[in-house]
């Protein structure tokens, strides 16, 4: 085993938690190392016996840029979260993220439980002042570039306080991954009349229409307008945006199948897509979810990547490749009740902070920018 301490940037990767085992994960470290001559030095947090060989079968046994920090348990995608972090505190993932928090790397990339990523994170790391619960935050192309997903599985059992954070950190993580000045945020809905949706999409959308100094709210969107330029970050729970995530996927990968199918059909149309090849070629990368594959659980004192569990080598590649965009940024804070005000800090250096809005002009607003726990943080 090699001391991954002292190697700044470093990437944690937790070896041990996807559907098709470490040697995908091996795998796509290779891949990252061969594509990305930039990248940071990698540490694999697993079981030393199992990785070792799949090191050396590799051809990367002697690389100064990766080392194996040995953790002989696995937390399962059937395993309880909580139960799998009392029960397995020499976890891959449990290591992985203790690797963070002991500042020996720099973000974890984790394909495993995502409830246990969650809690496990939470409880390690702990959250950012005023936030309650950390989010996944998806990037997913639409009409015209990207829009922010959040959040895209996190938190299944959201309150609207929680909703409204999200809104928060997914808007400042626009601004700063797909540098757009002013992000549109919308709240997922069925329908984008006052009073449409359920109770909690109504009370959410209530307390954001009061953060008009802080958020550019654009109101409710339904699931059809999320695909066009309409709104540059999508806000829900981790249940709705968990299945609109897989949904995405899903649909993305049975277009491309469909339309292989129609042009092969017969001889004229085989030669249009042989003519057509560069255009098939550029709307398949840019539709492939493997391309997305890691997104950052925001809110958190510590960087966090969790790509799907069914991740193969391409995905997590992605994933372990996508810390060059944010894993040198802070985390968004939000300032609790107690503070009277709201405030951005600059997720990189050189970014200015947002100006904070006047509690004073708030309250004739509406109150206080949102209800928020006295004891969060």
């Amino acid at each position: 085993m090699v001391n991954p301490s002292g190697a700044t940037g470093r990437i944690a990767v937790d070896a041990m938690g996807g559907d098709l085992g470490p040697a995908e994960v091996v795998a796509a470290v290779k891949l990252a190392f061969e594509e990305f001559a930039e990248l940071n030095p990698i540490t694999l947090v697993g079981e030393e016996s199992v990785l070792l060989p799949l090191v050396a079968q590799a051809g990367l046994s002697g690389s100064s840029r990766l080392s194996v920090f040995h953790a002989p348990d696995v937390i399962t995608m059937e395993d309880k979260p909580l139960m799998a972090l009392k029960r397995k505190k020499d976890s891959s993932m449990v290591r992985a993220i203790e690797l963070v928090k002991s500042s020996d790397a720099r973000v974890v990339v984790s394909c495993g439980n995502t409830g246990a990523l969650m809690a496990c994170g939470t409880l390690r790391l702990r959250t950012m002042e005023g936030v309650d619960r950390p989010a996944l935050a998806a990037v997913v192309p639409r009409e015209g570039g990207h829009f922010i997903l959040i959040d895209a599985g996190a938190n299944p059992e959201a309150k609207a306080d929680h909703l409204v954070h999200n809104a928060i950190l997914g808007s400042n993580y626009c601004r700063v991954v797909l540098g757009v000045p002013s992000p549109r945020v919308g709240l997922i809905t069925i329908g984008t009349e006052e009073g449409k949706g359920n109770a909690l999409v109504a009370e959410t959308h209530e307390q954001l229409k009061r953060l008009g100094a802080v958020l550019n709210y654009a109101g409710p969107v339904e699931g059809f307008q999320l695909f066009e330029d309409h709104v540059d970050v999508a806000v829900c729970d981790g249940f709705v945006g968990n299945v609109l995530l897989k949904s995405w996927e899903s649909l993305s990968r049975f277009f491309s199948s469909l339309l292989k199918d129609e042009l092969s059909t017969n001889p004229l149309r085989m030669a249009g897509a042989f003519l057509s090849q560069g255009a098939f070629d550029a709307l398949k990368r840019r539709i492939n979810p493997e391309r997305y594959g890691g997104a950052p659980l925001l809110g958190l004192r510590g960087n966090i990547l969790k790509a799907h569990g069914s991740s193969n080598r391409e995905a997590i590649k992605s994933a372990i490749a996508a810390h060059r965009a944010y894993g040198d940024w802070y985390p968004v804070v939000i300032d609790s009740r107690r503070h009277g005000s709201l405030r951005w800090l600059p997720m990189r250096a050189g970014l200015e902070e947002s100006p904070r809005p006047d509690p004073v002009d708030e309250a004739k607003r509406g109150g206080d920018l949102y209800p928020v726990e006295d004891d969060c943080g």
